[in-house]
């Protein structure tokens, strides 16, 4: 630590007067000489991992290796001295005996026993707070959104007390990397670049998710969403981190047109990295019920048959797919007024009868529609789909 005391082995004096001449001769008391060596472990979400090595001059005998941490973020309870093999052609055997923390110290010292006088190389581990980690991104898709380029950056911010002539860093993911990290300071560096990354880019209309851009008149938010699967020659060999990720376009003249932000999720091998991009204003979903019969079975026991009516507008140049997801309790809750317990359900003869059968499940329903082109004229194709949904046994 830049708080040790860098002294040569000295012998302790101040003694019992009592005590024997061959005590003195093994008793002694080292602080600890320069690093030589430093990683830094940043895997954890909230602490650090660290691990020093440096070269101990120890005397025949018993000796005392003193470690001091005033002001560093160190947690003591953590900390653990390891000896490492000697070299061939140096025979001295090392090892620690007992660990003591002076009263109201920020210190503590090994009683280390060696075989005969040398030098010995130690590694020193312990867990170390205030050296966050923040992963970012960087995202730049190609001009007709098919792929895009990923960068991936790690940002260290040191707040532990502690600086680090160099130390080797590891996050978790990504190559290993040597820095330096001095008090108070924050490094970004990059940990991977992955180019050409096939994307896809979705429009979702979710009223659950996303709500309505104008209630009044039953009229969906549309966002827009660029979806990244963490697979393939470039990617799907690490997770991806949770991190913020900062969109870009190439705008066709050299540069770049900045899209948005967003937070990605942490996203494993396989899975989707979705980020969000705002929202479509050249498509139109307009959602209403448009039938809802309620029947009784027995007692207190109904039935309720509904029909939700979609009408859709694409005023886009190019055709796209949009994404239509329901919430069987939303529905039940706009039938109703009541979004209580799961109900029991089936679907009907509308138009909407066939959902995605990977991301639909008991409550939710995902739906893919085809728009086309709006006409050369600007005039834009509406679309009319339902949905019909039962909900059985109602009270």
């Amino acid at each position: 630590m830049n708080r040790t005391r860098w002294l040569y082995p000295l012998t302790i004096l101040l003694l019992c007067s009592a005590a024997p001449l061959d005590a003195l001769a093994r008793i002694k008391l080292t602080t600890l000489p320069m690093r030589e060596r430093v990683e830094i472990q940043l895997d954890h979400p909230q602490v650090a991992l660290v691990e020093e090595e440096r070269i101990v001059p120890l005397v025949k005998g018993v000796n005392q290796v003193d470690f001091s941490w005033a002001n560093t973020r160190i947690d003591p309870d953590s900390l653990v001295l390891r000896i490492l093999a000697p070299p061939a052609d140096q025979p001295l055997e090392a090892k620690v005996l007992s660990v003591s923390y002076p009263p109201n110290e920020t210190a503590l010292v090994w009683s280390v026993a060696a075989s005969a006088s040398g030098a010995v190389r130690v590694r020193i581990s312990y867990v170390l707070g205030g050296l966050g980690k923040d992963f970012h991104y960087r995202a730049v898709a190609d001009r007709d959104e098919k792929t895009l380029n990923l960068t991936q950056l790690l940002r260290v911010n040191n707040n532990a007390n502690e600086a680090y002539d160099t130390a080797e860093f590891w996050a978790g993911v990504g190559e290993r990397f040597n820095k330096p990290l001095g008090l108070n300071e924050t490094k970004e560096v990059q940990l991977g670049r992955f180019a050409a990354v096939p994307v896809r880019k979705t429009y979702t209309s979710s009223p659950m998710e996303f709500g309505y851009l104008d209630r009044a008149q039953d009229k969906l938010n549309v966002p827009m969403h660029y979806v990244i699967k963490n697979a393939g020659g470039t990617l799907g060999q690490e997770p991806l981190p949770a991190g913020k990720a900062r969109i870009f376009q190439d705008d066709g003249k050299g540069g770049s047109a900045f899209l948005g932000e967003d937070r990605g999720k942490f996203t494993a091998p396989d899975d989707e990295l979705t980020l969000y991009l705002g929202l479509a204003r050249d498509i139109a979903v307009r959602r209403t019920v448009d039938h809802n019969e309620r029947q009784r079975i027995a007692g207190n026991l109904y039935r309720y048959d509904v029909t939700l009516k979609y009408e859709i507008e694409n005023f886009k140049d190019a055709p796209v797919t949009l994404d239509l997801v329901e919430s069987v309790r939303q529905i039940r809750n706009d039938v109703r007024g009541d979004s209580g317990r799961d109900p029991e359900w089936k679907l009907g003869d509308g138009t909407l009868r066939t959902p995605d059968p990977e991301k639909s499940d008991a409550d939710t329903l995902l739906f893919h529609v085809d728009l086309p082109a709006r006409a050369a004229a600007g005039q834009a194709q509406k679309q009319i789909h339902t949905l019909r949904l039962t909900l059985n046994n109602e009270w």
